[in-house]
């Protein structure tokens, strides 16, 4: 691995030219191909196998006309103060309202209140239900806007109205979180280097590679309509690892240049080096990423599928175009004119980088640091045992906002049920579904926590029943969580008294069954995530405690992670200051978003931070002072990640949406954990008191792995040979020197 790098490297260093060209040539095909890309996201779930999208299916089979896959959207309508909606002029103005929805684009039904059922009993508040015929996604602007129209009309007539439902829902922007994150880590890095050349690199270099995934997943959501969370994430993670990768080779190559190597020599040193150690850091984010397309939710892939490929494009920029671009620098990279007296005293040998003195400390006191950190993730984890998950709806909408209002104006005239009505689907196979289904009705009257059952609604063939079912308590409650189970549960006596199958459905079904699944596949995911990413590291480091170590400091995080989130989106602490506007449950889906990338963020520390120790104790150092080595090439540049890293990821809090808000604290939060507590503090500590036990394989298991040289140890021995100085070794450079006894 190590030797191949070396050789890109110096390739891309010489031919930077070309390099830099077909890069070029590469954006522009795909820039093309975005001009003729048309398509559009889809944040809709689909769970195949489960009870809701089975009988979801069905009736997109047998009731057509219902568009039971469309998108929706409810219109809500409030008398003024002292009125009621069934005088003569409000009802009027009402069923005109109504037949104005009728007439929107898109649009497949709407049900009027009056003849639907869907006025309160004291006649101030009264809904229409929208259906379109086409998904979420492809609601054009044409009809959102008429909706709009509608409650522009409704209010001027002195009406309130009110619209929620996911075909009103608007795109969150983004643009102020990524220019946050860009800024920051511009002056990290000229604070980290010095010199505007050296901090531009990384900048130059991640900007294209996002801009390139981007274009890609333009034209990737044209052909399978990706999630709309999806590119966001991409760029939250492409542009934060993209920066790190850059930051990590140009810091190596700056370090050969100070021993005095050439320039090209210094490309491909830096990338034998660093390199290794961006690739399998890579591989484990990528690993993390694409492992959450095994959960069996679609929009968990195209999240997981779509920033592993902006990761996959940002170690490939890495590892080529960076370079090619250090190749063009020349020797502006070195020159450094914004740099500290302390800086160039520490250039010249003078004094110990705050990163030396830091190690050491941890070394001599090994023990309390391991106690006070491992403490103090613990207890930040506390808060973490009441995480409470559910499915975002419109009462976690922003306070004040169309979807609030008319959520709570629905509650306050209906009852909290009628936000998520329970759509029961009766399937009598050949026979008639008329008896089967009065059976339904009759069963679920009985229930305690449902409000009222609607009348039975047929197929054509009259083999299939549509029934809809309000419960008593607001969607994401616990008491609907056990209605749904509860009716679930009598089906099968049901089937064995009727013959006829009973299903439940509807977006508060589909939720339910989305956050059981997300529950159900945690534990497997994170065993094969895990699993893979141990082995990986296995590979890297030839250590089977150094893995161990490494996966348990990454729980702490994960914990202590979890425990933030709950603490500021669920309890309330400090929401002010985050811009939380109201405590809900956790979104279902972010603990285990959460355990794919902080393990792959994790293990980039690991990597980076563990290589050069590893370098430095097979190159002959004991093993308290190869930790102490490992901070003092690496801790700088760790740190400056994971401050870049931060502030990309806590721009994100910025964004409109909640879930993009939860991830970017957690992401924000975990990176402050792992970089500063757990690879800085816990693993110089655990390191220094496992001593040589730390590097130690067993013989067997030392025969059987592969020997990637991620630390460049043969390349080393290559390079030393007589006549490599320079790079031209000859026929030697094909003949690696064996690693030694015990440390391979």
């Amino acid at each position: 691995m190590a030797t191949f790098l070396y050789r890109l490297g110096r390739l891309a260093f010489r031919r930077r030219r070309l390099v830099a060209l077909l890069w070029i040539v590469v954006m522009a095909a795909i820039g093309v191909g975005t001009a003729d890309s048309s398509g559009s996201s889809n944040d809709s779930f689909t769970i195949p196998g489960s009870q809701s999208q089975k009988a979801l299916d069905l009736l997109d089979q047998e009731f057509p006309q219902a568009s039971a896959s469309g998108a929706t959207a409810r219109v809500v309508f409030e008398a003024p103060d002292g009125q009621k909606l069934t005088a003569s002029a409000n009802k009027t103005e009402v069923e005109s309202l109504v037949a104005d929805l009728k007439k929107a684009p898109q649009v497949a039904s709407v049900v009027d209140p009056y003849t639907g059922g869907a006025v309160s009993k004291d006649g101030t508040i009264a809904y229409a239900s929208v259906t379109f015929k086409v998904a979420q996604a492809d609601v054009s602007d044409a009809a959102k806007d008429a909706l709009h129209a509608v409650a522009a009309k409704g209010d001027k007539a002195g009406l309130s109205v009110s619209m929620g439902g996911n075909a009103v829902k608007e795109k969150a922007g983004g643009g102020a979180s990524e220019a946050i994150g860009i800024i920051v880590a511009a002056l990290v890095l000229v604070i980290t280097f010095g010199s505007l050349a050296a901090a531009g690199l990384p900048l130059l270099t991640a900007l294209f590679g996002v801009g390139l995934a981007m274009l890609s997943i333009t034209i990737a959501t044209g052909l399978w309509h990706l999630s709309s969370s999806a590119p966001t994430l991409a760029v939250m993670l492409g542009l934060a690892v993209a920066i790190d990768y850059a930051l990590f080779i140009v810091s190596r190559y700056r370090s050969e240049l100070a021993d005095g190597r050439d320039h090209e020599e210094a490309a491909g040193r830096a990338l034998g080096t660093a390199g290794s150690a961006v690739v399998f850091a890579g591989l484990t984010v990528i690993i993390a990423l694409a492992g959450l397309s095994i959960i069996g939710i679609r929009m968990m892939a195209d999240i997981g599928l779509s920033a592993a490929f902006a990761v996959a494009i940002a170690v490939l920029i890495a590892l080529t175009l960076l370079p090619a671009m250090l190749g063009f620098a020349g020797k502006r990279i070195s020159k450094g004119k914004l740099k500290t007296r302390r800086m160039k005293r520490l250039e010249r040998g003078q004094g110990q980088a705050l990163g030396v003195r830091w190690a050491r400390f941890v070394t001599r006191n090994p023990v309390k640091m391991l106690a006070v950190s491992a403490v103090g993730l613990l207890a930040l984890a506390i808060p973490a045992l009441s995480l409470e998950t559910a499915m975002p709806d419109d009462s976690t909408a922003t306070p004040g906002s169309s979807a609030r209002v008319a959520y709570d104006t629905v509650t306050k005239g209906f009852g909290d049920g009628y936000n998520g009505p329970l759509t029961v689907v009766v399937d009598a196979g050949s026979g008639s579904a008329k008896s089967a289904a009065k059976d339904a009705v009759t069963l679920l009257d009985k229930m305690p926590d449902v409000a009222s059952v609607g009348i039975a609604g047929y197929n054509q063939s009259g083999d299939v029943a549509l029934i809809r079912a309000v419960p008593k308590s607001a969607p994401s409650s616990q008491d609907t969580i056990d209605l749904v189970n509860d009716i679930r549960d009598q089906g099968t006596a049901y089937t064995k008294d009727t013959g006829a199958e009973m299903m439940v459905t509807g977006t508060t079904a589909l939720n339910i069954d989305v956050s059981a699944k997300l529950s159900s596949a945690l534990v497997p995911y994170l065993c094969v995530v895990v699993g893979l990413a141990l082995i990986l590291l296995l590979l890297v480091f030839r250590s089977l405690l150094v893995p161990l170590k490494a996966a348990g400091g990454f729980l702490l995080s994960l914990f202590a992670t979890l425990g933030v989130v709950v603490a500021v989106f669920q309890w309330g602490w400090f929401a002010d200051v985050f811009g939380v506007d109201q405590t809900a449950p956790i979104v279902s889906v972010l603990p285990i978003f959460l355990v794919g990338v902080v393990f792959g963020l994790a293990m980039d520390y690991e990597v980076f931070l563990v290589t050069r120790m590893r370098e430095a104790y097979v190159h002959g150092a004991e093993p308290k002072e190869a930790v102490v080595a490992g901070f003092k090439h690496s801790a700088r540049v760790v740190t400056a990640a994971a401050i870049i890293m931060i502030s990309v990821f806590g721009g994100f809090i910025l964004d409109d949406s909640t879930l993009i808000q939860s991830i970017g604290l957690g992401l924000a939060s975990a990176v402050l954990f792992d970089a500063f507590v757990v690879r800085m503090t816990l693993v110089p500590a655990v390191m220094t008191l496992l001593a040589r036990r730390a590097w130690t394989l067993p013989r067997w298991l030392d025969r059987l792995l592969p020997n990637v040289d991620v630390e460049g140890e043969r390349l080393q021995h290559l390079l030393d040979e007589p006549g490599a100085a320079d790079g031209e070794a000859g026929g030697q450079r094909q003949q690696l020197s064996p690693a030694a006894p015990g440390r391979s």
